[in-house]
């Protein structure tokens, strides 16, 4: 049988990793890792994009999530409503993102792990951080490009002074690489950029002055020591030993508990507190007689020993070992650098970059 005109003869592997190769680069590129220049994956930036022209700005109304979602997905971005959907409630979580993004209204989620309401049942505008990322896109400040139908454009980058990739940090799957960055604050990313252009030879080391570690939505406590840290942040992997914080309090009679205010980055609340009700109930920790969870608006959770007797440090020990109280936080500086190349980055290379962006972005 002869092969008609439309048909090619090629060897099965050759057009098997072709194709996979091209699956893997769009992955790579267009799904998982996040652009060193604004910290976000095109999903993200795409969804504040449509809620930009949809004009929900921080002083206006509400808009109903599946408007936004049927924007995203009917112009810029040709995946399921779903995930657009999730995608937008991460960037409106406080216990998710150390700055959100999206000022949700309606059920968004918990930190007990509970899901969002449905996207016809919440809404959602913009904060005031979504609107100073995209700072200058009216400007001129950065290229645009045909959305995937060609019939409109999309920014490729987003311009805004927001150090948006360390400040609120991202994690992806792609294939044959992953990419996992931990949430810092703002304030000494800042301090340590401006000290970064005043003196451009500075190592991380001297960074590390004012970048002391992570700092999490959640809260905890970073317990490694500063050199495990500047080692992580000079390579750019590693990972940071996170703790919860956990007060003792003395009552009256000589009896004392133990109280968790802030739980590990990631960890549900609800299925911690069933990991340590386990604990007790088969008896792997006899020195621990009952947990409970105080919560209201602030996280408190009550740990109650066996008895007063009880040495605190050996308890806390104990729950740091056999609990989610004590997690590794792994860090894989995986980016796309200004020219659309993956590689893994150290926190110095990573403010430089920004900075050079933004350096560009306010001569164009």
């Amino acid at each position: 049988m002869q092969p008609s005109e439309t048909e090619i003869e090629v060897p099965f592997d050759a057009a098997l990793s072709e194709r996979y190769l091209v699956y893997a680069l769009s992955t790579i590129t267009a799904r998982s890792l996040p652009d060193v220049r604004d910290g976000l994956k095109p999903v993200h930036r795409r969804l504040l994009w449509a809620m930009r022209l949809l004009r929900l700005d921080p002083a206006g109304a509400y808009k109903k999530s599946a408007r936004v979602v049927g924007d995203v997905i009917g112009k810029y971005h040709p995946h399921g409503d779903q995930s657009v959907y999730d995608a937008m409630v991460r960037l409106a979580q406080s216990f998710a993102l150390r700055y959100p993004l999206v000022d949700g209204q309606g059920n968004f989620g918990n930190i007990d792990g509970d899901n969002a309401a449905a996207y016809r049942y919440t809404e959602a505008k913009l904060t005031a951080i979504a609107t100073q990322l995209m700072a200058g896109l009216d400007e001129g400040t950065v290229d645009f490009r045909p959305t995937y139908n060609g019939e409109e454009e999309e920014p490729e980058v987003f311009p805004g002074l927001f150090p948006n990739l360390l400040a609120n940090g991202a994690s992806g799957i792609a294939v044959g690489m992953a990419t996992s960055i931990p949430p810092h604050n703002v304030s000494e990313l800042i301090d340590a950029a401006i000290h970064l252009i005043d003196n451009p030879a500075a190592e991380t080391r001297d960074l590390m002055d004012f970048v002391s570690g992570p700092d999490f939505p959640t809260g905890g406590l970073v317990v490694d020591a500063r050199e495990t840290i500047l080692a992580a942040y000079e390579s750019g992997r590693g990972s940071f030993r996170l703790r919860a914080r956990i007060a003792q309090e003395k009552e009256k009679g000589g009896g004392w508990d133990l109280v968790v205010t802030e739980i590990p980055y990631g960890v549900q609340k609800a299925k911690l507190i069933e990991q340590i009700a386990d604990l007790i109930a088969n008896k792997k920790l006899p020195i621990l007689a009952d947990v409970r969870d105080e919560s209201a608006e602030d996280l408190r959770v009550v740990l109650e020993p066996r008895s007063r007797t009880v040495d605190p440090t050996l308890l806390l020990e104990s729950l740091y070992k056999l609990t989610d109280l004590e997690i590794r936080f792994p860090l894989n500086l995986n980016v796309l650098d200004q020219h659309r190349t993956p590689g893994v980055m150290g926190l110095r290379s990573c403010l430089a970059a920004w900075l050079a962006f933004q350096i560009e972005v306010l001569l164009n």
